[in-house]
């Protein structure tokens, strides 16, 4: 019998996709978050990899070590049993980013700003004061997807992406916001730019945060942001 709390969905003849069911948004997104921990830390036979988003978690499998509709038997006793109150982490860390915003027109601060009917100084108060959580990881290279600041207005993408996005570009795009680990074509605006390295992959994990994370931007001059140039991310 299919879980009340979530929908199980073949996705190809490998893989399985977990919805939430839940009314609950955040009770969603810890659903799933916990599915995929508790499957990873299981090490469940059978399974390939397990790819958790905002309220969907994505389970590849080996066909030949196991099957659909085992693997969906196996995922409805699992889901009854976990509880989508409990905190996805209890002490999350909390990791401050610089960020030298785009005040001298270089990237799209000020299209943003006058798409959202504010200055270009509200657009860096309002995406510099929350501290924001990590909802999943996102590509390119594991970039920190993140609910996006209190604009007015779900910020547009761009009518033409750009072929390539460098590494530490901190941007925003509908109610999400984000930070670019790695160079990649993207199509969301960019209001500013972190000195710090984000992706490396000679650690383990390749990214410092990990879902339930949380993310800071602190406004920073040039004369910092060169100071600061190729400086590891690290909690604060």
């Amino acid at each position: 019998m299919p879980s009340p709390v979530a929908t199980i969905s073949a996705s190809g003849n490998a893989a399985l996709r977990v919805s939430s069911a839940l009314e609950d948004r955040e009770a969603g997104w810890r659903l799933v978050h916990h599915l995929a921990r508790f499957i990873d830390d299981a090490q469940v036979p059978g399974v390939e990899c397990v790819i958790p988003t905002y309220d969907a978690a994505l389970i590849e499998i080996d066909p030949v070590e196991s099957s659909l509709e085992r693997m969906r038997s196996y995922l409805e006793s699992v889901i009854a049993r976990l509880d989508s109150d409990r905190p996805l982490t209890e002490t999350p860390r909390l990791f401050e980013v610089p960020v030298l915003y785009d005040l001298d027109g270089e990237l799209d601060l000020r299209m943003v700003a006058e798409a959202q009917g504010l200055s270009t100084a509200d657009i860096v108060r309002l995406h510099s004061e929350p501290s924001y959580v990590v909802r999943c990881l996102g590509a390119p290279g594991g970039s920190p997807m993140l609910d996006g600041p209190a604009f007015p207005l779900p910020v547009p993408r761009l009518s033409s992406p750009r072929a390539s996005v460098p590494q530490g570009v901190v941007s925003v795009a509908g109610r999400q916001a984000t930070i670019t680990p790695a160079a990649a074509p993207g199509g969301w605006a960019l209001i500013g730019r972190t000195p710090l390295v984000v992706l490396d992959l000679d650690a383990e994990p390749f990214v410092p945060y990990e879902p339930g994370d949380l993310i800071r931007f602190r406004p920073i001059a040039r004369d910092e942001y060169v100071s600061l140039l190729g400086t590891r991310m690290v909690a604060s």
